[in-house]
């Protein structure tokens, strides 16, 4: 029987962040005013070892769980994490094994990954104009070289690719049309997220979210959309198909269109802290579980127990109080 949280909701998805840096300092997930070089980062010691990472996820695959995403900080820093791959993609009833990346290593690691068997990953870019993009990763890292990170992955068949646009008004959202041009007829999917209050370092303000359906609607003007069912129970991305045949698109709106009452997802953090909502305050601690010669039998209903308890519905309460709280930052548990 699958375990259910206190909403009814299964589980569905576990996301797994392998680290916590990153060779972007993005501005609305890791700013440099804060994540300078004073910043202490985890030590190697700290992280979960890829054997403890495969145990969990394991236990996870035998409560429901089918879809494993690697994310980070950026998860392409992690060393030999092609390994990791290799041993994820072995647990039996696990059919989905993606990576989310800024796709600045992925020329390199494209082709490895994909043998190692990763089925596809999803890239952060948010804009195509240089200057605005050198400007929201604020380490002056070019539009062609995720560009090219994108090609090398469709090389290695690592497909669909999704590319993840976070869009903040005043900063990005003039290339909402111009990155729904580039990416039509391509075979990748375009996603628009709305800018979230995740953490509390980003300066967030309800002001700055241009909402999905302003986004909807202007690409529709222009080249007329059709709604899309979801792929699967709890699937986070609204679905648009191009009329004309030439793709599709997705928003996720997690600020004006709440879907907390279908999230299906856990996360891993790279120190081994479980998390039942991307905004939660705190975390629960398998790594000392993990780390204390606990059975599998424990761990399992240790992870069962926690997903029993869940009643997280952040989006659904959000307020001007609560984008205040000291929530999980979005480099420490991966979006």
């Amino acid at each position: 029987m699958p375990v259910l949280d206190t909403l009814g909701r299964p589980l569905h998805d576990l996301r797994i962040s392998v680290t916590d840096r990153c060779n972007f300092r993005c501005v609305y997930c890791m700013p440099k005013e804060v994540f300078g070089r004073d910043h202490r980062f985890m030590e190697r010691r700290e992280l979960l070892t890829f054997e403890e990472i495969e145990r969990v996820a394991r236990v996870f695959s035998g409560h429901g769980v089918s879809k494993l995403r690697l994310t980070g900080g950026e998860p392409l820093l992690r060393r030999e994490l092609e390994r990791l791959v290799a041993m994820l993609a072995a647990i039996p009833g696990v059919d989905d094994l993606t990576l989310t990346t800024n796709g600045a290593l992925l020329p390199q690691k494209a082709r490895s990954l994909a043998e190692a068997g990763l089925t596809r990953v999803t890239v952060s870019l948010d804009s195509l104009d240089d200057e605005v993009f050198r400007s929201m990763n604020d380490v002056d890292f070019p539009v062609e070289r995720v560009l090219a990170g994108i090609e090398a992955a469709a090389a290695a068949g690592l497909a669909p690719i999704k590319v993840n646009m976070v869009v903040k008004r005043g900063q990005n959202d003039d290339s909402i049309l111009a990155m729904a041009e580039h990416f039509r007829g391509t075979g990748h999917i375009l996603r628009f997220i709305e800018y979230m209050d995740v953490g509390h370092t980003n300066g967030w303000r309800l002001d700055d979210v241009v909402p999905a359906g302003e986004i909807v609607r202007a690409i529709d003007a222009i080249w007329p959309l059709d709604p899309v069912d979801a792929a699967y129970a709890g699937e986070v991305a609204a679905r648009w198909r191009y009329s004309d045949g030439a793709g599709e698109i997705g928003v996720i709106a997690s600020v004006t269109q709440s879907f907390c009452g279908t999230c299906t997802r856990a996360r891993l953090s790279a120190e081994g802290k479980l998390y039942t909502c991307l905004f939660a305050l705190r975390g629960q601690d398998l790594r000392a579980l993990l780390r204390s010669g606990a059975s599998d039998e424990e761990l399992d209903a240790e992870i069962a127990g926690i997903w029993r308890r869940r009643a997280d519905r952040y989006s659904e309460i959000r307020s001007a109080r609560t984008a205040d709280l000291p929530k999980v930052e979005m480099s420490y548990i991966g979006g």
